[in-house]
C-alpha cells in the first residue's frame, strides 16, 4: 500500500497537467501535428527563409480549382502527393468567379457579390457535412498546415474583376472579410491579381494588397500577373507587395508577336527584377504548363512536356529566382472524367499528378538546398559561350561553387577561377533522376571545355557541378 501510495504521489501532478491539456485542446482546427514554419524574405532581400532562419525554396505546384471541385477526400489525396514529391506551396483560386460553387454545392458570396460571403454563424467543424465554403477552405487549410504546405491563394479571380463585375468597396469589403477570418493563420501566402494585367484596375488590387497586408503584416502577399507581364510592372514599389513574380506564359518563340518578346526566355524576367530597388524575391509564377498546347489555344499544337518544364525551371532559378512554379493541364484544371475540358486536355487530374514533369522538378530544389544557399548568385561571366533560345546556357555560384545548366547537352566553354581554391571538383547532375557522376580535379584557372553525356539535342540537359577542393 506504501509503494501504491508513493507512486500515486509521484505520478498525479503529471496527470493532473496532461487532463488538462487534453480538456483544453480544441477539438474542431489548428491542431497542429507538426510544428509549421512561417516563411520570410531572406536577410539579403533576394530569397526565402523559414523562421529559424532555415532557407526555404519555393516549390509550388498550380492547383487552381482544388476548392471549387475537390471535395475532403480528394484534397487529403492531392496535398498528401504533392508533400510527398517536394512541393511545399499549392497554387489555388479562393474563389474563381463571384458565382464561385464548390464540389458540396455551396456558393461562397450572396448573389454574386463578393462583399457579401455566405457564412453559416459557429464553428461547424464538429459536423463536417454541414460546411459552408469558407469552412471547406478552413479545412483545407488545416489539412495543408499538416503537412507543412503553404496555400498561395488568390482571392479573386482578375476576370471578375476586369469584367466590372467588383468594383472597388465590394473589393475592400471582401479583402477584410478574408484579412479578419484568416488573419490567424501561418500557412497562407496572397497572390493578388490573377492573371489580369497590372495596369488595369491598380486601386482595386492596391486596396485588396493593402488590407491583407494591415490585417497580417506577416503574411506574404504578391500580384500574379497576365502572361508575358511581372508584378514589378506596376507594383514594385508598393508596401505590401514583399515578392514579385511574373507568368512567363505558354508560347513558343515563334508564337510571341507582341510585349517584351521574351518568349520562352524566363530567365529575362529575372534578370530584370534581381537588380530592382529594394531588393525583393523574384519567381516564374506561371510557365508552361506540362500537358498543354504549345500557344495555349490551339489544341491542335504538339503539347508541352517535361522538358520543357525542368528547362523553366533551371533557367529562372540559375538566374537568381527564389524557386519555381509547375504546372500541369489536367491538375490545375482538377479535371476529372464527365468535367469539360480545357485547352484540349483529356487526363484525370489523378493521373496526371504522376506525369514526369512533376516528379523532376523536386531535383532543382534538392539541388540548390545542397549548397551554402544565402551567398548564391547569378553569374552569366561563367559561362563563355552562352548561346541563344535553346542553346542558352544560365550559371548561378556561390563562394565555393558553381552550377551551369544546358538545355542541349552541348559543349561548355567554362571561365575559371570564379570560385574559391586552387583546383575544383566537378561533376555531371542528372536534372531527368538527380543522380549524380563525378568528372574529375581541375585547376581553378584559365578556360575549361566540358562535354556532357549523350548526343545534343533538346531535352538532353545537364548541370555541370564544380566544388572547391578542399
Amino acid at each position: 500500500m506504501k509503494i501504491k501510495y508513493l507512486l500515486y504521489s509521484l505520478l498525479a501532478p503529471f496527470v493532473t497537467i496532461l487532463l488538462l491539456v487534453f480538456s483544453c485542446t480544441p477539438k474542431n482546427k489548428n491542431v497542429k501535428a507538426t510544428a509549421f514554419q512561417e516563411v520570410k524574405v531572406s536577410k539579403n532581400g533576394h530569397y526565402f527563409q523559414a523562421a529559424n532562419g532555415s532557407p526555404f525554396f519555393w516549390l509550388a505546384d498550380t492547383g487552381w480549382l482544388a476548392f471549387k471541385k475537390l471535395d475532403r477526400e480528394a484534397l487529403n489525396t492531392y496535398f498528401e502527393d504533392r508533400k510527398n514529391k517536394g512541393f511545399n506551396v499549392i497554387q489555388i483560386m479562393t474563389m474563381h468567379s463571384e458565382e464561385m460553387v464548390n464540389i458540396y454545392g455551396d456558393s461562397a458570396v450572396v448573389n454574386n457579390d463578393v462583399s457579401k460571403p455566405l457564412v453559416t454563424e459557429g464553428s461547424r467543424f464538429e459536423n463536417p457535412d454541414e460546411y459552408d465554403f469558407w469552412d471547406h477552405v478552413d479545412y483545407a487549410l488545416d489539412l495543408a498546415e499538416d503537412k507543412n504546405l503553404f496555400l498561395a491563394l488568390v482571392p479573386i479571380w482578375g476576370t471578375s474583376v476586369k469584367a466590372g463585375k467588383v468594383n472597388l468597396e465590394q473589393a475592400k469589403a471582401y479583402a477584410t472579410f478574408l484579412g479578419d477570418r484568416f488573419k490567424s493563420r501561418e500557412n497562407i501566402i496572397w497572390l493578388n491579381g490573377g492573371d489580369t494585367p497590372g495596369e488595369e484596375n491598380k486601386a482595386i488590387w492596391n486596396a485588396i494588397g493593402n488590407i491583407l497586408h494591415a490585417k497580417n503584416p506577416e503574411w506574404l502577399i504578391t500580384f500574379h500577373p497576365f502572361g508575358r507581364t511581372d508584378s514589378s510592372d506596376h507594383y514594385h514599389h508598393e508596401q505590401w507587395l514583399d515578392f514579385n513574380m511574373f507568368q512567363s506564359g505558354h508560347r513558343r518563340y515563334d508564337q510571341e508577336t507582341t510585349g517584351r518578346m521574351y518568349a520562352q526566355d524566363n530567365y529575362k524576367f529575372v534578370n530584370v527584377d534581381f537588380n530592382l530597388k529594394p531588393t525583393k524575391p523574384t519567381l516564374d509564377g506561371e510557365p508552361s504548363y506540362e500537358g498543354i498546347p504549345q500557344g495555349l489555344h490551339d489544341t491542335l499544337q504538339p503539347l508541352w512536356n517535361s522538358d520543357d518544364v525542368r528547362r523553366y525551371a533551371y533557367w529562372s532559378v540559375f538566374a537568381g529566382g527564389a524557386g519555381f512554379t509547375y504546372g500541369h493541364n489536367a491538375v490545375m484544371q482538377m479535371f476529372s472524367p464527365g468535367d469539360k475540358p480545357a485547352y484540349g486536355n483529356k487526363k484525370a487530374w489523378t493521373d496526371a499528378i504522376n506525369d514526369p514533369g512533376g516528379k523532376q522538378v523536386h531535383h532543382v530544389k534538392d539541388l540548390i538546398l545542397s549548397f551554402d544557399y544565402f551567398n548564391r548568385i547569378p553569374d552569366q561571366t561563367l559561362v563563355v559561350n552562352q548561346g541563344e533560345k535553346y542553346q542558352y546556357m544560365a550559371a548561378t555560384r556561390g563562394n565555393d561553387y558553381a552550377l551551369i545548366y544546358t538545355y542541349t547537352g552541348r559543349k561548355m566553354i567554362i571561365q575559371m577561377g570564379k570560385i574559391e581554391g586552387a583546383e575544383v571538383k566537378a561533376s555531371w547532375f542528372n536534372p531527368r533522376n538527380g543522380e549524380s557522376t563525378s568528372i574529375g580535379t581541375f585547376h581553378n584557372n584559365g578556360t575549361l571545355n566540358f562535354d556532357p553525356p549523350g548526343d545534343p539535342k533538346d531535352g538532353n540537359d545537364w548541370v555541370l557541378v564544380l566544388q572547391t577542393k578542399l
